[in-house]
């Protein structure tokens, strides 16, 4: 059974880190015609939709009340202010520095899980992480321009990176009294909601974009929010948020990849020297000792109102 766990929580991974590299090409195309907020309300709204009407089909019920707090504060922070700081901060600074902030993340996440999760301060993971920021330093370099960098620009980013970390630390506790798919529904829908100031300006620039910027909203809304978090929250549910939050290094590899791939970018050999060594980091930080433990346990739903996730 356990084996079997261990199979669909990395298959779930697996979706995660493809699905979010995406969205890195989806958004710089997309940028160019949507301002920060706008595309914020568009991929918000579009997952929201999305996600809550198949709650309807599923008759999942409300969360939890005990799931409220952890599912507000993750619509205000992870769906709203990440993706809008996010989105904004990346129109200011280049790419490479971008990623650098951003990826003080998983960090965040393993300092934040070890203290207030009681996940404990593990030293492979540690050290993979220190490999794999390593090699985002060494992409975020090879990606960088020579000039200088915007102050706003990287706080923005940094906000990014502590709004992600902050966010995941709540939504592990918050798993036991809501599903993914309440967590990520409701979620989403509060930041829609908290973006419909944004909603004349997103239609008036739909409006005069090309059509591609409306498919890559709906893609975004779809792919990288409505499944990808699903299934990062399913796979939170197996394994610690420190653990989770480094395997998240994979995802500049794959943007390097699908840059190349899609938007003809030709990567340089430093480039691929850094994306290999942040690679090796999230599988050493994955990796277990001679007396390495078993899987974490699925954290259940505790609150008659919530069943167990279903994703």
């Amino acid at each position: 059974m356990s084996e079997r766990i261990n199979t669909r929580a990395a298959l779930a991974i697996g979706v995660t880190v493809l699905c979010w590299a995406s969205a890195f090409v989806s958004i710089r195309d997309a940028g160019r015609h949507l301002d920060p907020g706008p595309l914020t309300l568009g991929r918000a709204a579009v997952a929201a939709v999305v996600l809550l009407a198949v709650w309807a089909v599923r008759r999942e019920g409300l969360p939890g009340r005990r799931a409220w707090p952890g599912i507000l504060t993750a619509g205000v922070l992870w769906f709203g202010v990440y993706m809008i700081a996010l989105n904004w901060g990346e129109q200011l600074v280049d790419a490479g520095t971008a990623a650098l902030v951003v990826n003080i993340g998983p960090i965040l996440i393993a300092l934040l899980g070890g203290w207030i999760l009681k996940e404990g301060f593990p030293p492979r993971l540690f050290l993979g992480i220190a490999v794999s920021f390593a090699g985002v330093a060494v992409v975020s370099l090879s990606m960088s321009q020579h000039g200088a960098a915007s102050v706003a620009g990287v706080l923005l980013c940094l906000v990014s990176a502590i709004t992600y970390a902050i966010s995941v630390v709540v939504q592990k506790p918050t798993l036991q009294h809501c599903s993914s798919l309440q967590f990520t529904a409701f979620g989403n829908a509060i930041a829609a909601v908290l973006c419909l100031p944004f909603a004349p300006l997103l239609a008036s620039q739909l409006d005069a974009a090309p059509t591609s910027a409306t498919l890559h909203v709906l893609y975004l809304g779809l792919i990288p929010t409505a499944l990808a978090f699903l299934t990062w929250g399913y796979a939170l549910r197996y394994t610690t948020a420190g653990k989770l939050g480094a395997t998240t290094y994979v995802v500049p590899a794959i943007v390097v990849g699908m840059s190349w791939l899609l938007l003809s970018e030709v990567p340089t050999w430093l480039t691929l020297a850094g994306g290999a060594l942040a690679l090796v980091g999230v599988a050493i930080s994955r990796s277990r000792g001679r007396k390495g433990t078993g899987p974490v346990p699925p954290v259940e739903a505790t609150d008659a109102a919530a069943p167990a996730a279903k994703t």
